[in-house]
Protein backbone atom coordinates (compact mmCIF):
# COMPACT_ATOMS: atom_id res chain seq x y z
CA UNK A 1 0.00 0.00 0.00
CA UNK A 2 2.86 2.60 1.20
CA UNK A 3 4.79 1.61 -2.31
CA UNK A 4 1.95 2.16 -4.68
CA UNK A 5 1.09 5.85 -2.41
CA UNK A 6 4.87 6.56 -3.29
CA UNK A 7 4.91 5.64 -6.77
CA UNK A 8 1.76 7.98 -7.23
CA UNK A 9 3.37 10.75 -5.35
CA UNK A 10 6.38 10.46 -8.01
CA UNK A 11 4.46 10.27 -10.89
CA UNK A 12 2.12 13.70 -9.94
CA UNK A 13 5.76 15.25 -9.17
CA UNK A 14 6.97 14.17 -12.32
CA UNK A 15 3.74 15.73 -14.37
CA UNK A 16 4.25 19.10 -12.32
CA UNK A 17 6.93 19.22 -13.08
CA UNK A 18 6.54 18.72 -17.03
CA UNK A 19 3.61 21.77 -17.53
CA UNK A 20 5.92 23.66 -15.61
CA UNK A 21 8.56 23.18 -18.00
CA UNK A 22 6.40 23.53 -21.33
CA UNK A 23 5.32 27.04 -19.58
CA UNK A 24 8.62 28.32 -19.08
CA UNK A 25 9.68 27.34 -22.74
CA UNK A 26 6.36 28.70 -23.90
CA UNK A 27 6.68 31.92 -21.84
CA UNK A 28 10.26 32.45 -23.61
CA UNK A 29 9.42 32.21 -27.71
CA UNK A 30 9.11 35.65 -28.66
CA UNK A 31 5.66 36.80 -29.74
CA UNK A 32 5.20 37.67 -33.62
CA UNK A 33 4.55 41.22 -34.13
CA UNK A 34 1.96 42.06 -36.67
CA UNK A 35 3.17 43.04 -39.41
CA UNK A 36 1.62 46.27 -41.35
CA UNK A 37 -0.18 46.11 -43.98
CA UNK A 38 1.53 48.12 -46.91
CA UNK A 39 -0.19 50.64 -48.74
CA UNK A 40 -0.41 50.33 -52.20
CA UNK A 41 0.66 53.49 -54.45
CA UNK A 42 -1.21 54.78 -56.29
CA UNK A 43 -0.62 55.23 -60.15
CA UNK A 44 0.64 58.42 -61.24
CA UNK A 45 -1.99 59.75 -63.71
CA UNK A 46 -1.79 59.51 -67.14
CA UNK A 47 -2.76 62.31 -70.02
CA UNK A 48 -5.26 60.85 -72.19
CA UNK A 49 -4.22 60.92 -75.55
CA UNK A 50 -6.56 62.06 -78.46
CA UNK A 51 -8.38 60.34 -81.09
CA UNK A 52 -6.20 62.04 -83.59
CA UNK A 53 -3.02 61.32 -82.34
CA UNK A 54 -3.69 57.96 -81.44
CA UNK A 55 -4.51 57.56 -85.12
CA UNK A 56 -1.39 59.24 -86.26
CA UNK A 57 0.63 57.37 -84.11
CA UNK A 58 -1.32 54.08 -84.91
CA UNK A 59 -0.71 55.28 -88.96
CA UNK A 60 3.01 55.43 -88.68
CA UNK A 61 3.53 52.15 -86.53
CA UNK A 62 1.91 50.30 -89.21
CA UNK A 63 4.16 52.02 -91.98
CA UNK A 64 7.14 51.67 -90.07
CA UNK A 65 5.73 47.58 -89.76
CA UNK A 66 5.17 47.30 -93.36
CA UNK A 67 8.69 48.94 -94.87
CA UNK A 68 10.12 46.56 -92.11
CA UNK A 69 8.45 43.82 -93.83
CA UNK A 70 8.94 45.02 -97.10
CA UNK A 71 13.17 44.78 -96.10
CA UNK A 72 12.59 41.09 -94.92
CA UNK A 73 10.47 39.63 -97.77
CA UNK A 74 12.64 41.41 -100.61
CA UNK A 75 16.00 40.08 -99.13
CA UNK A 76 14.52 36.54 -98.14
CA UNK A 77 13.99 35.85 -101.91
CA UNK A 78 17.09 37.53 -102.88
CA UNK A 79 18.73 34.90 -100.70
CA UNK A 80 16.46 31.92 -102.17
CA UNK A 81 17.21 32.56 -105.73
CA UNK A 82 20.60 33.49 -105.40
CA UNK A 83 20.98 30.06 -103.28
CA UNK A 84 19.24 28.40 -105.81
CA UNK A 85 20.92 29.66 -108.96
CA UNK A 86 24.76 28.86 -107.28
CA UNK A 87 23.45 25.56 -106.27
CA UNK A 88 22.63 24.86 -109.61
CA UNK A 89 25.37 25.95 -111.44
CA UNK A 90 23.69 28.51 -113.89
CA UNK A 91 25.28 32.19 -112.75
CA UNK A 92 23.74 34.17 -115.55
CA UNK A 93 21.93 31.60 -116.90
CA UNK A 94 18.32 33.47 -117.17
CA UNK A 95 16.86 36.67 -115.93
CA UNK A 96 13.43 37.80 -115.23
CA UNK A 97 11.76 40.85 -114.76
CA UNK A 98 7.71 41.27 -113.35
CA UNK A 99 6.17 44.77 -114.66
CA UNK A 100 3.11 45.58 -112.69
CA UNK A 101 0.35 47.91 -114.32
CA UNK A 102 -2.45 49.36 -112.83
CA UNK A 103 -5.44 50.09 -115.81
CA UNK A 104 -8.30 50.17 -113.04
CA UNK A 105 -10.55 53.36 -113.19
CA UNK A 106 -10.90 55.73 -110.63
CA UNK A 107 -13.73 53.84 -108.98
CA UNK A 108 -10.58 51.42 -107.51
CA UNK A 109 -8.02 52.20 -105.52
CA UNK A 110 -4.96 49.81 -104.79
CA UNK A 111 -4.09 49.66 -101.17
CA UNK A 112 -1.92 46.36 -101.10
CA UNK A 113 0.22 44.54 -103.26
CA UNK A 114 1.66 41.07 -102.60
CA UNK A 115 4.23 39.12 -104.91
CA UNK A 116 5.84 35.71 -104.38
CA UNK A 117 8.03 33.75 -106.51
CA UNK A 118 7.53 30.06 -106.50
CA UNK A 119 6.58 30.46 -102.92
CA UNK A 120 8.58 33.20 -102.14
CA UNK A 121 7.77 36.51 -100.94
CA UNK A 122 9.55 38.92 -103.70
CA UNK A 123 7.48 42.44 -103.13
CA UNK A 124 4.72 43.37 -100.33
CA UNK A 125 3.63 47.08 -100.31
CA UNK A 126 0.64 48.52 -98.82
CA UNK A 127 -0.53 52.09 -98.54
CA UNK A 128 -4.24 53.08 -97.43
CA UNK A 129 -3.96 56.38 -99.14
CA UNK A 130 -3.98 55.01 -102.26
CA UNK A 131 -0.69 56.02 -103.96
CA UNK A 132 -0.31 53.09 -105.26
CA UNK A 133 -2.58 53.33 -107.49
CA UNK A 134 -1.48 56.78 -108.71
CA UNK A 135 1.45 54.66 -110.23
CA UNK A 136 0.61 53.52 -113.73
CA UNK A 137 3.62 50.86 -113.59
CA UNK A 138 6.35 49.70 -110.98
CA UNK A 139 9.21 47.10 -111.62
CA UNK A 140 8.55 44.32 -109.05
CA UNK A 141 11.47 42.02 -109.40
CA UNK A 142 14.58 42.34 -111.91
CA UNK A 143 17.28 39.85 -111.51
CA UNK A 144 18.99 36.39 -112.25
CA UNK A 145 16.91 33.41 -112.16
CA UNK A 146 17.11 29.47 -112.82
CA UNK A 147 16.38 28.60 -116.25
CA UNK A 148 13.05 26.80 -116.53
CA UNK A 149 9.18 27.01 -115.18
CA UNK A 150 8.16 29.31 -112.35
CA UNK A 151 5.10 30.29 -110.71
CA UNK A 152 4.31 33.87 -110.03
CA UNK A 153 1.75 34.46 -107.31
CA UNK A 154 0.12 38.03 -107.12
CA UNK A 155 -2.62 39.11 -104.40
CA UNK A 156 -4.15 42.37 -104.91
CA UNK A 157 -6.36 44.53 -102.86
CA UNK A 158 -8.97 47.08 -104.04
CA UNK A 159 -10.76 50.01 -102.30
CA UNK A 160 -13.56 50.85 -103.08
CA UNK A 161 -13.67 55.41 -104.23
CA UNK A 162 -16.73 56.72 -105.13
CA UNK A 163 -18.79 59.85 -105.00
CA UNK A 164 -22.17 61.52 -105.61
CA UNK A 165 -24.68 57.82 -106.24
CA UNK A 166 -20.99 55.77 -105.97
CA UNK A 167 -20.57 57.26 -102.65
CA UNK A 168 -21.31 53.89 -100.84
CA UNK A 169 -18.09 52.51 -102.52
CA UNK A 170 -15.53 53.59 -100.12
CA UNK A 171 -16.89 50.92 -97.77
CA UNK A 172 -16.32 47.70 -100.09
CA UNK A 173 -13.08 45.80 -100.08
CA UNK A 174 -12.55 43.61 -103.53
CA UNK A 175 -9.00 41.35 -103.37
CA UNK A 176 -7.78 39.48 -106.46
CA UNK A 177 -5.76 36.27 -106.22
CA UNK A 178 -4.30 34.92 -109.19
CA UNK A 179 -0.86 32.79 -110.36
CA UNK A 180 0.61 32.36 -113.31
CA UNK A 181 3.25 30.29 -114.66
CA UNK A 182 5.84 31.03 -117.15
CA UNK A 183 9.44 29.84 -118.84
CA UNK A 184 12.70 31.54 -118.24
CA UNK A 185 15.01 30.18 -121.26
CA UNK A 186 18.63 29.89 -120.93
CA UNK A 187 20.67 32.79 -121.50
CA UNK A 188 16.94 34.62 -122.42
CA UNK A 189 15.20 37.39 -120.61
CA UNK A 190 11.33 36.71 -119.72
CA UNK A 191 9.81 39.66 -119.02
CA UNK A 192 6.06 39.43 -117.60
CA UNK A 193 3.79 42.83 -117.55
CA UNK A 194 0.83 41.90 -114.67
CA UNK A 195 -2.06 43.77 -115.67
CA UNK A 196 -4.83 44.71 -113.53
CA UNK A 197 -8.30 45.88 -115.17
CA UNK A 198 -11.58 45.91 -115.02
CA UNK A 199 -13.48 42.79 -116.76
CA UNK A 200 -17.02 42.93 -117.91
CA UNK A 201 -19.26 45.88 -118.93
CA UNK A 202 -21.63 48.27 -117.22
CA UNK A 203 -23.81 45.33 -116.48
CA UNK A 204 -20.86 43.65 -114.63
CA UNK A 205 -21.20 43.40 -110.78
CA UNK A 206 -18.71 45.66 -109.40
CA UNK A 207 -16.92 42.63 -106.63
CA UNK A 208 -16.84 40.74 -110.11
CA UNK A 209 -14.74 43.65 -112.45
CA UNK A 210 -11.28 43.37 -110.64
CA UNK A 211 -9.08 40.90 -112.49
CA UNK A 212 -5.28 39.76 -113.31
CA UNK A 213 -4.10 39.07 -117.23
CA UNK A 214 -0.55 38.34 -118.55
CA UNK A 215 1.76 39.73 -121.19
CA UNK A 216 4.94 37.66 -121.32
CA UNK A 217 7.78 38.84 -123.72
CA UNK A 218 11.02 36.71 -123.78
CA UNK A 219 14.28 38.25 -125.68
CA UNK A 220 18.02 37.20 -125.48
CA UNK A 221 20.04 38.40 -123.03
CA UNK A 222 22.30 41.25 -123.90
CA UNK A 223 25.86 41.02 -123.13
CA UNK A 224 28.46 43.86 -123.22
CA UNK A 225 30.77 43.42 -126.27
CA UNK A 226 34.71 44.70 -126.04
CA UNK A 227 33.26 48.51 -126.75
CA UNK A 228 31.06 48.29 -123.62
CA UNK A 229 28.10 48.45 -125.75
CA UNK A 230 25.54 45.77 -125.26
CA UNK A 231 25.32 43.03 -128.05
CA UNK A 232 22.09 41.02 -128.91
Amino acid sequence: MRRTVALSVVAACIWAGGLTAAAHVQAQEPSESPTASAEPTPAAPTEPIDAGTYAVRLRDLEQRINELKEQIFRSKARLSLLAETVLEGVVGGGQAVIIHENRMSQSYKLVRVVYALDGAPIFTKADEEGSLGEQKEFEIYNGSIVPGEHTLTVNLEYRGHGYGVFAYLKGYRFKVRSTYTFAVPEGRVSTVHVVGYEKGGPTTPLEERPAVRYIERVERQTRPDASGEGSQ
